[in-house]
């Protein structure tokens, strides 16, 4: 059903921290560091110090014509220079299935642990959990504690950048049920095309992995993003089925570098690097 659809896909997103990585700006703390509208995320991290708040509306519509929205909401804050806090929890919106309110929160914790490696890019690792915030018997949870992990690897081929992202996520037992296990694959691709105008494209697909027999799925996402200034990134696009009982959906959604709240130290000014 569609009101399970939207909270799968906005659990793997931030488990995983949907996104996309844009040319690096080395010198500018303020620069967004976009990490949607894909469901991959890159290696990098936001400047030490410095919040920024990613926001989107996603719709969802089934086959059937049943459709479900969704409004997915992500602070991130620079710790250090190769280290950030992810915490994040999806709006849903009332629709003839789903109660409307606020979905379970994620909080994840991204480690960049080499740069420019001649294998492995840009690494990072990305530990994230989810506690069951959210309401079971309204749709807008699961119901249950997840602990998951995913591996990023990312790269830049001239102007054209690669985001490799490998998940585990053990979801917790609830209401009887016992747990069991997801994983999630994405490889992402972005560049400018115009100007301040860049394209992102991605495919991204959850194997089963639990021994249920469940069908995995594969699912395909592109659109525009606009740079309206170094601290402000806007996007829209559209995700597509490849395989598996998944829902056509569109989305749009804003980053903004908010900067920095009080005083700084030395060490809070340093520019992480991209």
């Amino acid at each position: 059903m569609i009101s399970c659809v939207i909270p799968l896909r906005m659990t793997m997103a931030f488990l995983m921290c949907a996104g996309a990585s844009l040319a690096a700006q080395d010198t500018d703390p303020r620069a967004v560091q976009p990490e949607r509208p894909t469901v991959a995320t890159h290696a990098h991290t936001v400047a030490p110090g410095y919040f920024e708040l990613e926001a989107g509306i996603e719709g969802d519509r089934a086959a059937a014509g049943r459709r479900a929205y969704a409004a997915p909401l992500l602070l991130k804050l620079g710790l250090a220079s190769h280290l950030q806090l992810n915490v994040g929890a999806p709006a849903f919106i009332r629709s003839a299935e789903q109660m409307g309110g606020v979905g379970d929160m994620t909080i994840g914790l991204k480690w960049r642990l080499l740069d420019d490696n001649a294998v492995l890019g840009d690494f990072a690792l990305l530990p994230a959990i989810k506690v069951p915030s959210g309401s079971a018997s309204s749709g807008t949870g699961t119901g249950t504690m997840d602990l998951g992990v995913t591996a990023i690897s990312s790269y830049e081929f001239g102007p054209v950048a690669m985001d490799l992202n490998a998940g585990y996520t053990r979801v917790g037992a609830a209401n009887g049920i016992a747990a069991t296990r997801t994983a999630l694959w994405t490889a992402s691709f972005g560049s400018a095309i115009a100007g301040r105008l860049s394209w992102v494209a991605e495919v991204f697909g959850a194997p089963t992995v639990d021994g249920s027999g469940a069908p995995s799925t594969v699912e395909f996402l592109t659109g525009p993003t606009y740079l309206v200034s170094a601290a402000l990134n806007l996007d829209l696009g559209v995700i597509t089925p490849l395989r598996g009982d998944v829902p056509n959906a569109l989305y749009v959604g804003v980053v903004w570098n908010m900067g920095t709240f009080g005083a700084r130290s030395a060490a809070t000014r340093r520019v992480a690097r991209r």
